[in-house]
């Protein structure tokens, strides 16, 4: 017996890695986001305040890089975000691709963490992406 579904043959390695992420205790992350409205003038000159929202994705997992043993700098992380969950919020947000999303995204919070975005990368395979990696490190709290 044949399979006859209709189901897209280069999403395989999405769900793979959508499984894989939820397997290895997949949670949860919040993207700090500035409002996407910013187009008009009073706004580029300051006169409106920005607004901030969040972006849920999930499922993700997050792992420490090695330590590179030098006072005073900042613990590195690497965060492991499933594409599905990204394309979906591209989508919700009517944003042009994924680069637009972490383009606006602030900080990136995970449990009770603040994070700041160093760089970003992604795995393909077949010309679809199915993970986005994202170098992270800790927020400084500042002093009021």
């Amino acid at each position: 017996m044949s399979d006859t579904s209709p189901r897209n043959p280069t999403a395989a390695q999405q769900m793979l890695a959508d499984a894989l992420l939820r397997s290895v205790g997949g949670a949860s992350a919040q993207l700090v986001v500035s409002n996407t409205s910013t187009d008009s003038a009073m706004s580029e000159m300051g006169l409106v305040a920005t607004s901030f929202g969040s972006v849920i994705v999930s499922p993700v997992v997050m792992r420490k890089l090695r330590p590179t043993w030098q006072e005073g700098n900042q613990s590195k992380w690497e965060l492991f975000i499933s594409a599905t969950s990204v394309e979906e919020q591209v989508g919700a947000l009517d944003l042009a691709s994924a680069q637009s999303l972490f383009a606006m995204t602030l900080s990136v919070i995970v449990g009770e963490q603040s994070y700041l975005i160093e760089a970003i990368a992604s795995n393909e395979a077949f010309g679809q992406i199915f993970l986005y990696r994202l170098l992270l490190r800790e927020q400084r709290q500042q002093a009021v």
